[in-house]
């Protein structure tokens, strides 16, 4: 190996972000040439991680890295939100009961590289192309520190609303109501901000109705009558009680008065 090559090939080793894989288009970028990583994977330097990407050899991947390449080299508008960033900053608990499963959100139609696979990051990713708030929409995002690198993750506030956009599909009713319990210290001029470019009236309902069971302090900051809360009911799951205020339908049970 020539003195250049070993230049190049230790500069590329001391930048690299322990726990991150590196895309290929980017190190082309950087003038690491396909041969020139070739030669790199032959003398154990490099190997492949799936098609398009390469970690250092011996490296030890997890999602986040593998997020922090997305954003940081490929420049997607792709970050961790709902209950997953809810997770990341102590608002929920992941309860280890089977693989785990990452809650990932970009605009629609967003392609992701056919490396960034939850089979090979050891997780279920769930991926959610949504307009949920108008395309690139940075507000509510908020950097989340990991290892020797850092992503964009929702703020707890942003994540809130992520995560009842999948209710009831993707994430139970139950489930999410407790979650929102734990939400007492959400910034009221954030929550104001998402609620009003929320694209949602699902979302819109749901996060106050709850918000408001819960007696959150908050609440009393935001003039829910200001806010577009549509036209019309929503029934957010089949045969429950219609709340008159919200005009949604949610379970029986124990979600306090005002039902019909």
């Amino acid at each position: 190996m020539s003195n250049e090559t070993k230049t190049k090939i230790n500069r590329l080793i001391r930048q690299w972000p322990r726990g991150t894989p590196a895309a290929a288009s980017y190190l082309n970028s950087e003038g690491f040439s396909h041969d020139l990583l070739t030669k790199y994977k032959k003398s154990g330097w490099v190997q492949s991680f799936g098609r398009g990407a390469y970690i250092l050899y011996g490296d030890h991947v997890e999602w986040p890295g593998a997020l922090y390449t997305l954003q940081a080299q490929l420049g997607l508008n792709v970050h961790p939100g709902g209950k997953t960033a809810l997770e990341l900053k102590g608002y929920a608990h992941y309860l280890p009961t089977g693989k785990r499963k990452i809650f990932v959100y970009g605009k629609q139609g967003q392609v992701l590289p056919s490396w960034f696979k939850g089979e090979r990051l050891g997780v279920d990713i769930i991926m959610t192309r949504t307009n949920l708030f108008p395309k690139d929409c940075q507000e509510g995002l908020s950097e989340f520190k990991e290892r020797d690198f850092s992503i964009r993750i929702s703020s707890p506030e942003r994540a809130a609303m992520e995560m009842l956009h999948l209710v009831p599909g993707k994430v139970g009713f139950d489930e999410a109501f407790l979650i929102m319990e734990n939400l007492a210290t959400l910034r009221s001029e954030i929550v104001w901000r998402l609620l009003a470019i929320c694209r949602s009236i699902k979302v819109r309902r749901l996060f106050m109705f709850m918000a408001e069971k819960h007696g959150h302090p908050w609440v009393s900051d935001l003039d829910v009558s200001k806010l577009d809360l549509g036209k019309g009911k929503r029934m957010i799951v089949p045969k429950g009680r219609f709340d008159k205020k919200y005009r949604i339908t949610v379970p029986r049970g124990h979600y306090g008065e005002g039902d019909g």
